[in-house]
């Protein structure tokens, strides 16, 4: 009996590994991941790269562009990022457009640490792929009446704050700063207009139609 029931136990320390353990970016990270690996590459691709809020679009529809992917994976931060980062400059794309930084925000992740983080994605891409031009895109504003993602929309100081830092770096860095919050906030305030979401945090289709009408121009 006590035999058995060390193997039921080591089985149970083991199966983990035996069945495949999640990295510390989660699950769904894991498969989108897993997934980006096996996807064509093809020439001069626009690369959407971010976290939900670029996962949730139908970009390469919306943009009625085969060459356009979606490399967002909801839940990701700065970090998740620059861990896949591999796979954005291996194949050498034509433009990316990154919007990183709300999810790092939420677990406490200090504005410094965000900021260089994004600095430190743009610096990558732009030694391991020098032909690519790289579009960072302000962090959006967020909405705090509503209540589902309190740990998101609380973040508006932070988040005003380091678009305002990336603004100013971006020339330096070789990258052009594109001004989505402004876009999407309110006429009266900074916060996410409740036009364009239904959580306070992800956008709805008019959310992602007004996005398009400021990046068109960079496209």
């Amino acid at each position: 009996m006590a035999k058995c029931k060390l193997l039921i136990l080591f089985f149970l320390l083991t199966a983990g590994t035996a069945f495949g353990q999640a990295s510390k970016f989660g699950t769904y990270y894991d498969q989108r991941k897993s997934l980006f690996e096996l996807l064509p590459d093809t020439r001069n691709e626009v690369v959407f790269l971010g976290n939900s809020i670029t996962d949730g679009a139908e970009w390469c529809e919306l943009l009625n562009n085969p060459k356009v992917k979606n490399r967002g994976i909801s839940g990701d931060t700065s970090e998740g990022v620059l861990n896949r980062l591999y796979q954005i400059y291996n194949i050498k794309p034509a433009k990316v457009f990154l919007l990183i930084g709300i999810n790092d925000l939420a677990k406490n992740v200090s504005p410094d640490t965000v900021f260089a983080n994004i600095c430190k994605i743009v610096s990558i891409l732009r030694t391991k792929s020098p032909s690519t031009k790289v579009f960072v895109q302000s962090i959006l504003p967020v909405n705090n009446t509503f209540k589902t993602f309190s740990s998101h929309t609380g973040k508006t100081a932070q988040v005003i704050a380091i678009n305002g830092r990336l603004k100013e770096i971006c020339p330096r860095l070789g990258a052009t700063y594109v001004d989505l919050f402004d876009a999407l906030k309110n006429p009266n305030d900074d916060l996410l207009n409740p036009l364009y979401t239904n959580d306070g945090l992800h956008l709805l289709g008019e959310g992602y139609k007004t996005w398009l009408t400021v990046i068109k121009p960079y496209l």
